[in-house]
């Protein structure tokens, strides 16, 4: 009994030991979790559209960019946009620019019905001449194999 108690003892010293051996100051563990921006939106839109404006941009790092973009809490501007469009002409990649125009839709929202047109709008000279179609006119709006409700 003696022997079983001096052994917990001796666990508890040990493991009280190294734990303090191993502590750091509280001072030094504290880290920063935000990464505060002070970039300006004019500074955003002109960093973007400089990096799509790249005559070297591959894929890959247009993919990256518009990644990036979809992460935000924003909608693209259109001068964004017809840099990335005309990035992905340059690298012959219809499917990822027509994928791009999606991703604007969705990033409107709820007000979509307000600001989509107004991208169309200002982007529609960039289509025309590049020869990018929108999802709306690729029929890519509607599901292909919904069926009609019952209840209409």
């Amino acid at each position: 009994m003696f022997r079983s108690a001096l052994t917990r003892v001796s666990h508890v010293a040990r493991s009280s030991m190294l734990d303090t051996s191993a502590r750091v100051p509280a001072a030094t563990v504290s880290r920063n979790m935000s990464k505060h921006s002070t970039e300006t939106d004019a500074e955003l839109d002109a960093r973007y559209e400089a990096y799509f404006s790249r005559p070297d941009i591959d894929g890959w790092e247009i993919r990256k960019a518009m990644n990036d973009l979809c992460g935000m809490d924003l909608v693209p501007e259109p001068k964004i946009v017809i840099a990335a469009l005309k990035a992905c002409r340059r690298n012959n990649d219809f499917a990822l620019a027509v994928r791009f125009l999606e991703a604007v839709k969705e990033k409107c929202g709820g007000r979509v019905k307000e600001i989509y047109p107004y991208i169309l709008q200002e982007i529609n000279p960039t289509l025309q001449e590049l020869g990018i179609n929108t999802p709306e006119e690729l029929g890519y709006d509607k599901p292909e194999l919904a069926l009609a409700s019952v209840y209409e």
